[in-house]
Parts: structure tokens; C-alpha cells; sequence
């Protein structure tokens, strides 16, 4: 996933953020307003409230990373299900809001900062345990917005990655390149 080789888990960590925003705005991109807040049924949240869930979870869990807990006292977590905002330009400034604090929260961090503690919901994790953590969380809900936007695109969808059946035809561009590189 990482476009660049690196041994920094930090700088690794970074960029698997940021491809997993790129994935989730591919997604949104191929949806309409109306089907931002569509659901397939009674029990599943839309787009825009998972959206919602993640801009209000990374405000609170990178919010002062290294010295409050994640979980901030005034975060309404139960609200971020319901009530999207009304607009998609409203939905996503509150998107690019979350992924700021991440990434400011991030991008001053080295390697050598992964053993601090930290604190989620009163638990001790280290710095990696923590960035580990949100990894896992936010692919969780990228997939399901990508998940969402596929079915509601529908025939209109354009693939986010290697559309079905052209591995071959990318495989040979891939080694093409390489040995061009050479």
C-alpha cells in the first residue's frame, strides 16, 4: 500500500493514511448527494454518517495526541450516526478537518517517539499501538464507504484499483515499465 519504500514506521504509517482518504474520496466522487446519505436498510449507516463517525473520531483520538486521552470528554459519539451535515461541501470540510489534526498529529513524529504512551478511553497503547489501532479502524470504514458507493454507483462505477479482469493487461504494463527502468 505504501508508495514508497521506507523503513519508517512512522513515515509508512503516513502514507497508508493518506492512501486510505484517497480511496475513500474515489469513492465518495462516484456518488451523488442523495446517495451520500442512502442507506441499504434500517440498520447500516450511510456515507455521510460514517464520514461523520470518522472526521468526529479523528478529532478526538489526535487532538492532542501525546498528552490527552483519545477520547475526549466532549465527544458525542453516539451523534456522529445520525444528522449528517446537510451538504456534501459541509460533509467533507469536516472530513478534511479530521485528516488534518491526523496528520498534524503525525507528521512531527519520528520512530524513536512509537514507545511513548498514550492514552484511548483510559488505556495505556504506545504511540505505534495507537497509530496501529486507527489504521485498522479507518480501513474498516473505508470499505465500507467504498462497499456503499460501488452498489449505489452501480454500472457507472470506475474502479479504485485493478478493475476486474485486467490484472494481466497491468501486470504486463508494470513489468514493462520495469524494464524500461532498467
Amino acid at each position: 500500500m505504501a508508495l514508497k519504500f521506507t523503513t519508517s514506521q512512522v513515515e509508512d504509517s503516513i502514507a497508508i493514511f493518506r492512501q486510505y482518504k484517497k480511496t475513500a474520496e474515489g469513492a465518495m466522487a462516484q456518488v451523488s448527494d442523495e446517495q451520500l446519505v442512502a442507506t441499504l436498510d434500517d440498520g447500516m449507516n450511510s456515507i455521510a454518517q460514517i464520514v461523520k463517525h470518522m472526521a468526529g473520531n479523528m478529532r478526538s483520538r489526535w487532538t492532542e495526541f501525546l498528552t490527552t486521552d483519545g477520547e475526549k470528554p466532549d465527544r458525542d459519539r453516539d451523534s456522529e450516526f445520525v444528522a449528517p451535515p446537510a451538504t456534501r461541501g459541509e460533509l467533507m470540510d469536516s472530513w478534511e478537518h479530521g485528516w488534518q489534526i491526523l496528520f498534524a498529529a503525525l507528521e512531527p513524529l519520528s520512530d524513536f517517539d512509537l514507545g511513548r504512551t498514550v492514552t484511548i478511553r483510559g488505556e495505556a497503547h504506545s504511540v505505534m499501538q495507537a497509530i496501529n489501532r486507527q489504521i485498522a479502524h479507518y480501513a474498516f470504514h473505508v470499505g465500507q464507504i467504498v462497499f456503499l458507493a460501488k452498489h449505489l454507483a452501480g454500472t457507472n462505477w470506475k474502479a479504485l484499483t485493478v478493475p476486474k479482469g485486467k490484472s494481466a493487461e497491468f501486470n504486463r504494463k508494470v513489468a514493462a515499465r520495469e524494464a524500461s527502468q532498467r
